[in-house]
C-alpha cells in the first residue's frame, strides 16, 4: 500500500521532466534555425567582428585547440581573438550538415573549413543548445584536420 501511494505521489514529479518529441514540421524548422545560426556565426569571421561571435558562445561553452579543451566563453574569446585581427579571414566554414534532438534542446551542426584560398582544411563539429528564449547557444565545439578523399556532405 505504501508503495503505491509513492508511486502515486511521484507521478506527476515524473510526467514533468519528461519531454515529448516534437513533430517533424517542428524538427525542420528548428533545423533551418540552427543552419541559419552556425551561418551568422560564421560571418562573424568574414566581418571580423569578435563581438558578435562571443555573442553566440553559452557562458560555459567548451572549444577544442588541437585534444586540448578551451573552457569557458573569455578562455574561448582570448584563444581566438588572433583570428579576427586584421583585414582578411583566416578561414571561413559553413554547415553542410545539421541535426536536432527530439526535444529539440540540442543540435549538431558540422561542415567544412576553408583556408583563406577556398581549399578545405578541416571538418567542424558544433554543439548547440536552445535557450528557453529560443537563442541557440554554442555549447562544444571542435575541428578535425581534413585529409581529402570524400567531401563531407557525401
Amino acid at each position: 500500500m505504501l508503495y503505491r501511494l509513492l508511486a502515486l505521489l511521484s507521478l506527476p514529479a515524473m510526467l514533468l521532466t519528461v519531454r515529448p518529441a516534437l513533430a517533424m514540421d517542428d524538427i525542420a524548422e528548428l533545423t533551418q534555425r540552427v543552419a541559419d545560426t552556425e551561418r551568422a556565426f560564421a560571418a562573424t569571421m568574414a566581418d571580423r567582428d569578435l563581438a558578435a561571435f562571443a555573442e553566440f558562445l553559452d557562458e560555459d561553452t567548451i572549444f577544442f585547440a588541437g585534444e586540448q579543451p578551451i573552457q569557458g566563453k573569455a578562455a574561448v574569446i582570448d584563444a581566438w581573438r588572433g583570428y579576427y585581427d586584421g583585414e582578411t579571414a583566416p578561414f571561413s566554414w559553413a554547415p553542410s550538415t545539421v541535426a536536432v534532438r527530439p526535444g529539440g534542446q540540442l543540435a549538431l551542426s558540422s561542415g567544412p573549413v576553408l583556408n583563406a584560398a577556398g581549399q578545405q582544411i578541416a571538418v567542424f563539429q558544433s554543439i548547440w543548445q536552445r535557450r528557453p528564449d529560443g537563442d541557440w547557444k554554442i555549447i562544444f565545439d571542435k575541428g578535425a584536420r581534413y585529409c581529402g578523399g570524400n567531401q563531407v556532405d557525401e
